[in-house]
């Protein structure tokens, strides 16, 4: 049987302040990691118009 699924804590002061910081902070991404998403992406997006495995993503 599963567990059940525990409530999100609540960040309060200091934790709250950083969290709130680094979320705002832009995130820099390689080329090639956002090219290997989309790829992973676009193959999911052809399995599932096909309803079957097309073939294994590149790495």
């Amino acid at each position: 049987m599963a567990r059940p699924i525990r409530e999100t804590p609540i960040l309060f002061g200091e934790d709250a302040r950083r969290f709130e910081e680094r979320m705002k902070q832009k995130r820099i991404v390689p080329k090639e990691e956002l090219e290997r998403i989309k790829a992973s992406y676009n193959l999911v997006m052809q399995w599932m118009e096909n309803g079957k495995k097309v073939c294994k993503p590149a790495r």
